[in-house]
């Protein structure tokens, strides 16, 4: 298994052999009930000590994947049923963490020691901006992202989706009322400009970048309030903006009197250290950063943090009084420790890993499978990757078709604004789907385009 043997450097030794244990039962290679190779046939099989074949048995002993036998050995525990790898739907569709991802035990310990830490602040109205330690430990871990700022910059909410909603309703100081989002783009931000009633103007994104002349030209008539961007591994695409371009925008953005809303949803994710965020360039205070734990962690936490210019803390704490009057303590205080603890970036490196090595499945699999007529998206990690149908293929009816053959795709159509909405964008979301079954769902993706090119 030389690819062990490589990533030994990466993390501790023994979580390398977890995780091949883990990928093993994902893949269908090992099953429920069934016996684990020796401490000494392992450790020669991926090329490691029987210490460090030992602790991983132990990790996964704790974890109840597996059980000792004595005089037998280690064995996987019978009810153990990885979902997604024995089910017949092979869903390119769901957007949340794989469930045997989500370290469960370690943040269930986390929420133990909050209840005993936090007592006071559990039974009383916290403190709208967020707990303070929470606030502390995010501005430590901001910093690897290249986001340099202080607690007293941060605010906690209760998700990224109420960060936007309450961005979008407020007032800002440059006293314009119209906002500016890439197409296609998150389909929640869609959402919230159709329920609260803004003027939102589109500006086309490809993979090789964003119309700049048209958002200039945006910029400078339409009093644009600010412009919603994801700046890596875009939902739907899984673009990314190079440095030079996040330049281009922040000048801009100053030029005409511009804030940035800058949605870093997957940055955590990114593996290039030299791409940095929207927020590293800006010397003017004009972009507010937003970072949630959803993807990379726990969707059900909802908690997300985000960094505002001084004088918008008072009145978005305003409005956010408003939704509600702070955002769940026991959750904060959780995700402080989980933080504080080094759990979360150990968790981090794993998830991480794991999602690049899956995207790279993805995007080889599509060059080797998918008919030349079919264009697509290269991301390098994140969650998405995008298909674009021939011009006479509608995607609705690819959706359907791939339907009947047990593979879930999103037709995306829901991520354009309506002067921008077509049929021709297809979605795929790998996270609830494991190797596998990612070129087995190509194959079929591909059998079902070819057989509608021939007509």
């Amino acid at each position: 298994m030389g690819t062990v043997g490589r990533k030994l450097q990466l993390k501790p030794k023994y979580m390398v052999v977890v995780d091949w244990i883990k990928r093993e039962l994902q893949e269908d290679r090992l099953r429920s009930g069934s016996k684990l190779p020796s401490i000494r046939e392992l450790s020669m099989q991926l090329q490691c000590s029987k210490n460090t074949v030992l602790k991983a048995y132990d990790y996964l002993q704790l974890e109840h994947i597996i059980y000792a036998k004595p005089q037998s050995g280690f064995y996987i525990v019978n009810d153990y049923v990885t979902s997604v790898a024995h089910s017949d739907v092979i869903d390119f569709l769901a957007a949340g963490p794989m469930k045997n991802l989500i370290p469960y035990k370690d943040f269930q310990h986390c929420l133990n020691t909050a209840i005993d830490t936090f007592q006071e602040e559990l039974f009383q109205y916290g403190d709208p901006q967020g707990l303070y330690s929470l606030r502390m430990e995010i501005a430590k871990r901001l910093q690897n992202l290249q986001v340099f700022t202080n607690p007293e910059q941060l605010v906690i909410v209760s998700g990224s989706q109420q960060a936007l909603h309450l961005l979008t309703l407020m007032n800002f100081p440059n006293g314009k009322c119209n906002i500016v989002i890439e197409q296609p783009t998150y389909f929640g931000m869609v959402d919230v400009i159709e329920i609260s009633g803004v003027q939102a103007f589109g500006v086309e994104l490809k993979m090789d970048g964003i119309d700049l002349h048209k958002l200039e030209q945006l910029f400078k008539e339409q009093q644009i309030k600010f412009f919603y961007v994801i700046p890596r591994f875009h939902n739907p695409l899984g673009h990314e903006y190079t440095n030079e371009e996040k330049k281009k925008i922040i000048a801009l953005a100053n030029k005409y009197d511009v804030y940035i809303v800058e949605d870093d949803f997957l940055g955590e994710l990114d593996q290039n250290t030299k791409a940095d965020p929207f927020f590293s360039f800006d010397t003017e205070n004009r972009v507010i950063y937003i970072q949630s734990y959803s993807k990379t962690f726990l969707p059900g936490l909802r908690i997300a943090s985000m960094i505002l210019p001084k004088a918008f803390i008072v009145p978005f704490l305003k409005y956010k009084q408003s939704a509600d009057f702070t955002s769940p303590i026991l959750s904060q205080g959780a995700l402080a420790i989980y933080l504080k603890s080094g759990m979360y970036a150990r968790h981090l490196q794993r998830v991480k890993n794991i999602y690049a090595e899956k995207m790279m499945v993805l995007t080889k699999t599509c060059a080797a499978y998918l008919p030349p007529e079919v264009t697509y998206t290269k991301p390098t990690n994140g969650y998405y990757l995008a298909l674009y149908c021939p011009q006479h293929i509608s995607a609705k009816k690819i959706a359907k078709l791939l339907e009947i053959e047990n593979v879930i795709v999103d037709a995306a159509d829901r991520m354009f604004l309506p002067d921008y909405k077509n049929d021709a964008l297809i979605r795929l979301c790998i996270s609830q789907v494991t190797e596998r079954q990612i070129k087995e769902g190509v194959q079929k993706i591909a059998h079902v385009f070819n057989k509608l090119l021939v007509r």
